[in-house]
C-alpha cells in the first residue's frame, strides 16, 4: 500500500435517506478517519458533511467514489501533498 496522504471529503447530500449509507461507508473506513463534521442544512433539504481522513491515496479515492455513486450525493476531495 502506498503512502498515507491527509485529505478532506467533502460531501453535500441532497436526500437525507441515504443519511444511513453514507454512515455506513464512513464506519467501514472509520480506521482512517480523524474527524468529521455534519450539518443538516434544512433551508436548502440538503446535509454537508467534512470528512477528514489520513489514508493511502488509494482509500481516498475509493471512498470518495462510493459516496458519489450514491444517488443525489456528492463527493470531492482535497488532498495535501504531504
Amino acid at each position: 500500500m502506498s503512502e498515507k496522504r491527509l485529505a478532506v471529503i467533502s460531501v453535500i447530500a441532497e436526500n437525507r435517506e441515504h443519511s444511513p449509507e453514507i454512515n455506513s461507508l464512513l464506519s467501514v473506513y472509520g480506521e482512517y478517519i480523524v474527524g468529521r463534521m455534519g450539518i443538516p442544512y434544512r433551508e436548502r433539504g440538503v446535509s454537508v458533511l467534512s470528512v477528514v481522513i489520513d489514508a493511502p491515496a488509494e482509500i481516498i479515492n475509493t471512498l470518495t467514489g462510493k459516496l458519489g455513486m450514491l444517488d443525489g450525493v456528492y463527493a470531492k476531495t482535497l488532498m495535501s501533498k504531504v
